[in-house]
């Protein structure tokens, strides 16, 4: 048995039409003038097959001349369970959509009133590219502090410069007058704890890294806990429309700002360029704060975080096209046209203001910037292919391991005190880290030194070659040389880091500290490709006729680049550092059912998503306008849709009722005339041409809830012809 009438409703002349031939989610969004009104006696009444005497349900027109309620109105009125978010919540997207419409209808109704109004208009239009250009400024600022400060404290932990204590090493010795070509790191300026403290310099190393640990896990369990991790799955999860109140918060950033500095400082197997995106999100959420366009409404605030995480992309790796095409790709769920300019635009800025403060002092946004003269062959792409099957390889051991290492966790103590594991892991990667020039290096300066190729001014043990040529010839390619005994020792050292670098990232990974994972990825695929490229050089060298080098590495010639291979191995590794989902192919049958159906034994296995499945009806609250429900309806391909007021079922709505709905309004329907805003009026007239009032009811039935049936072959009809 049906109920009463659900919705009482005067449609203007163009109703119909915009409902059935709506092209986008914006035009049916110009009807947000119509709010439903629920009135009823008893909401029990309603799940009951009797008819409830006395209720009714009346759906106004907001656009009427006589109507005193628009669905602004009513958005800002504080309705119990509607529109307020808690912590652990998602955002209604459709009310927040018709909360901008309406804001943005009503300033552009007042901009002609007087010049303050115009001077309101324009600050809203322009708000949106001031608070990325704010958001930018930040993370440029905030970037190049960071790489400032973590150099220092990395130097700290094996000298100081007595002529400036603010100095680094490299900076301490840029004004000195009496470094050599050959030591050009020693200066009578800097002066390391072994020359200080006699005897105690690998001491001093490990007491600086524990004591940077502890402060750092210290700052995150007290003042911050958000802080701790890289934060892009965060990112990922709150841009997605997921409320975690505080996770960009003024603290977070401060927090999450210094302890990253005292993090890569310590020397744990770790990042700073993921936290970078964290760092800049925080940044374009509290600039959000000053602009009531964003401020009041969570959807646009996520324009504004999806351009803050470009940005942190932008100044982490200098590359803002990669920051854009990050937030587009990976992390925004909602990304319209005028949010891709700005997002590009804030990148710009970032890396323009990254640039400005010349961090890692050459005049590039990443301190790892090479230039390769020497083009591939064809005959290294089956290194490059090993380089891309050991990435695969890291990218399961690692997932496996550090899986298993969290699970492990929570079982042992190091879960209840987070300080104590963060403490043994950084005292444990100093101690092991000290001995080996290569592992006690800073990572990103390791990445750097294993980019570089060789060259004659380069003085590091990798490029202690042979020299065979004549000192007097300059030449720009210097040719395949044999290696000589400092390569040998580089490449057994650089074989005990890539073993330590596996071993401690997947430890570290997870602990309370800020860390990221793409710098300790690259780290162990470059290292790795270092390797192979020696290995692949020297064999070219010395067996240069055979068949595969014949053709291009003649005697003198200059044919294989090994930092090209530490490049290719660090994009394999950085890359494999994702999860996968093993076992599913494009072929595979994909179940929603609680039993499997038989499958033939040669097809792949089935992709189950029963667990996964979201089984709980859609619902509408009895707020929403009809237009929405229309098109919801329609670009969903409901069936049912329940009804809801404060968390109780009032009734459902099926198709059946959309379609005798759409049917009522087309019987009502009036010649077309131009839209209502070309007539300049904010509404459109409530009385028809002839002067009688328009029609004001249009019926859409209430069903019981347990009352389901198929559709006929007329309804079918039906549903088609009005493009539902």
């Amino acid at each position: 048995m049906e109920s009463e009438q659900l919705f009482h409703r005067g449609y203007y002349r163009n109703s119909y039409n915009s409902i059935t031939s709506a092209s986008s989610d914006e035009e049916l969004l110009d009807g947000a003038g119509v709010i439903m009104d629920f009135q009823t006696s008893e909401d029990d009444n309603l799940l009951d097959g009797d008819t409830v005497v006395g209720t009714h349900y009346t759906m106004t027109n907001g656009g009427s001349i006589n109507s005193s309620t628009h669905l602004l109105d009513l958005l800002d009125e504080p309705i119990p369970g509607v529109g307020t978010y808690d912590d652990f919540h998602t955002i209604d997207w459709v009310r927040e959509k018709c909360k901008d419409r309406e804001r943005h209808r009503r300033i552009n109704s007042k901009k002609k009133e007087s010049a303050w109004e115009m001077t309101k208009s324009l600050y809203d239009a322009w708000s949106g590219w001031l608070v990325v250009t704010l958001t930018g400024l930040a993370s440029g600022a905030l970037a190049g502090l960071i790489d400032i400060a973590a150099d220092w404290m990395t130097d700290l932990k094996e000298g100081i410069c007595l002529s400036a204590l603010w100095y680094n090493h490299e900076q301490c010795c840029w004004g000195s007058n009496e470094t050599t070509f050959e030591e050009r790191d020693k200066c009578p300026q800097w002066k390391t704890w072994a020359e200080l403290i006699i005897g105690q310099a690998e001491i001093m190393y490990i007491f600086w890294a524990l004591s940077f640990a502890f402060l750092a896990v210290s700052l995150v369990k007290v003042f911050a806990p958000y802080a701790c991790g890289s934060g892009i799955p965060e990112i990922k999860t709150i841009l997605s429309g997921f409320i975690i109140r505080g996770y960009l918060g003024k603290w977070t950033l401060m927090i999450k700002t210094i302890t990253l500095v005292l993090a890569v400082a310590s020397g744990l197997s770790l990042g700073k360029e993921g936290p970078l995106v964290h760092v800049a999100c925080c940044c374009g959420n509290i600039f959000s704060y000053l602009f009531p366009k964003y401020s009041t409404n969570e959807a646009k605030k996520r324009e504004v975080l999806s351009a803050a995480s470009a940005a942190g992309v932008s100044v982490a790796f200098g590359a803002p096209i990669g920051g854009v095409l990050f937030s587009l790709e990976e992390v925004s769920y909602y990304f319209p046209l005028k949010t891709l300019w700005r997002s590009f635009f804030a990148a710009l800025v970032a890396a323009f203001v990254l640039r400005s403060i010349n961090p890692f002092g050459n005049s590039r946004l990443v301190l790892f910037y090479v230039e390769y003269h020497t083009p591939w062959y064809l005959f290294e792409l089956f290194p490059f292919i090993l380089l891309g099957v050991f990435g695969g390889l890291w990218g399961a051991f690692f997932i496996r391991a550090n899986i298993a290492w969290c699970r492990r966790r929570k079982s042992t103590k190091f879960g209840k005190y987070p300080v104590l594991e963060v403490i043994i892991v950084a005292a444990i990667t100093a101690v092991i880290a000290f001995p080996n020039p290569y592992t006690r290096l800073n990572t990103s300066e390791l990445i750097k030194e294993l980019f570089t190729d060789c060259g004659p001014l380069e003085s590091s043990s990798l490029c202690d070659y042979r020299n065979d040529m004549n000192a007097s010839k300059i030449v720009d390619d210097i040719p395949d040389r044999p290696a000589g005994i400092g390569v040998y020792s580089a490449i057994w050292q650089l074989c005990l880091a890539l073993i330590f670098k596996i071993i401690m990232t997947v430890f570290t990974f997870g602990i309370k500290v800020p860390s990221g994972l793409f710098i300790p990825s690259m780290a162990i695929g470059a290292i790795a490709g270092r390797i192979v490229g020696i290995a692949v050089e020297q064999l070219a060298y010395y067996h240069h006729d055979w068949f595969i080098f014949k053709e291009w590495c003649e005697v003198g010639a200059d044919c294989i680049t090994p930092g090209l291979y530490a490049m290719v191995g660090a994009a394999a590794c950085l890359e494999s550092a994702r999860k996968k989902q093993e076992g599913i192919v494009g072929s595979s049958r994909v179940c929603f059912a609680q039993h499997t159906p038989s499958l033939p034994a040669e097809s792949p296995r089935p992709l189950k998503l029963r667990s996964i499945l979201d089984m709980s009806p859609f619902t509408v609250t009895d707020h929403t306008p009809m237009e929405i429900v229309v098109d919801i309806f329609r670009k969903l391909g409901l069936r049912q849709c329940l009804v809801t007021h404060n968390g109780i079922v009032l009734g459902i709505i099926t198709k059946k009722n959309i379609l005798e709905h759409l049917e009522q309004l087309k019987q009502h329907v009036e010649p077309l005339a131009p839209p209502w805003h070309y007539n300049k009026k904010r509404y459109p007239p409530s009385y028809g041409p002839d002067g009688k009032p328009r029609p004001r009811f249009n019926n859409v039935q209430l069903n019981p809830i347990d009352e389901e049936r198929e559709e006929t072959e007329e309804e079918v009809r039906l549903l088609n012809s009005t493009t539902l």
